[in-house]
């Protein structure tokens, strides 16, 4: 199993950490959209790293077109000569309308054709063929030599693998057909993963004329540990309230019904609307605490990540890189990657 990391702080700090990453063993360093671009920092990690894997866990897909997708994921795969995965969700339709001021309509659909399209695009790059993308959401039919990257730039390469995140079978399904990874979402558990996601993934590839093997499936992250009890708690209760904001959104509520616990997203996307984000921690008791969350000290997570999900995924990354004792976490770090 891969263990990767996020990549987060200032940009300014991107390519030492970055090195710092690869440097103590990890396979894959992520970015994610937050209150900074996505991308930016990887560029400036491809420059001060050599051999660990770079990619976006998640960057906005509806924020951007296809052509933007495929310029930044060709040049990114150039950088890191070889070692970009561009990450990509959906998000909710408040943030796309309301925040990046794009359109919503059949996000499963349209973002099967955008994936196609990027493809598209990447292929007429590479082999200089017309660009002729004509779909129901996107047209792409204009490529000039003026503004066509050299196929050479990638080297052997090739464009970099697509990976998509999803909660829902729809979305899930369509990472499977036109995707080479799924990113779970941290809101999932270990009976919605084996009941939902897989079976959807299956149809996807099956769609594709393809099989499970090969693909990767990048797996849930929250784990909860720490080397003094007064660790274990911080994490833990940062943990609660990570759970209680994604268990507040309508569109994950479907996970939580798969437990029983449909009625916990009205009463959390309540408190949310209200502010109350204190006490939407607290609603999360020990029993769906311990479900979302690898709860252990640091020789244990190996062990339980295993028992869970070791015949499913095939990555698994932090939020933060663990601190402590160095020594002790390489041997966590070695123990995770032997599953």
């Amino acid at each position: 199993m891969k263990i990767d990391s996020m990549l987060l702080g200032s940009i300014t700090d991107a390519g030492r950490t970055a090195s710092g990453l690869e440097a103590v063993g990890y396979s894959g360093a992520w970015t994610v959209e937050g209150p900074h671009d996505p991308f930016l920092p990887l560029a400036v990690a491809a420059a001060d790293t050599s051999r660990i894997e770079l990619g976006t866990a998640i960057a906005v897909a509806f924020a951007r077109n296809p052509m933007l997708l495929a310029n930044i994921g060709w040049d990114l795969q150039t950088l890191s000569q070889g070692r970009f995965v561009l990450g990509l969700g959906s998000q909710i339709k408040p943030h796309i309308t309301k925040r990046f001021s794009m359109e919503w309509s059949r996000p499963a659909a349209r973002m099967r054709e955008m994936m196609q399209a990027v493809r598209a695009i990447w292929d007429a790059w590479l082999h200089g063929t017309p660009l002729c993308f004509e779909g129901e959401f996107y047209r792409h039919t204009l490529m000039t030599p003026m503004f066509a990257p050299k196929a050479t730039d990638l080297g052997d390469s090739g464009p970099p693998p697509i990976y998509l995140a999803g909660v829902g079978p729809l979305m899930t399904e369509v990472a499977g057909e036109v995707c080479d990874g799924f990113l779970c979402h941290p809101f999932t558990t270990e009976k919605y993963l084996r009941e939902v996601t897989l079976p959807a993934l299956e149809r996807g590839r099956a769609k594709a004329g393809a099989e499970m093997d090969g693909y990767e499936i990048a797996g849930p992250s929250f784990v909860v540990t720490g080397e003094t009890d007064e660790e274990m708690e911080h994490s833990a209760a940062a943990t609660r309230q990570q759970i209680a904001f994604y268990g507040s959104t309508p569109a994950y509520r479907p996970v939580l019904e798969t437990h029983g616990w449909g009625d916990l997203q009205i009463e959390l996307n309540t408190l949310s609307k209200r502010g109350q984000w204190v006490e939407m921690g607290t609603l999360i008791d020990d029993e769906i605490f311990n479900t979302f969350a690898v709860v252990a000290a640091p020789e244990g997570i190996a062990p339980e990540l295993a028992r869970r999900y070791g015949d499913v995924i095939s990555r698994i990354s932090f939020y933060a890189p663990p601190g402590g004792d160095p020594d002790r976490w390489r041997a966590v770090m070695t123990a995770i990657k032997a599953i």
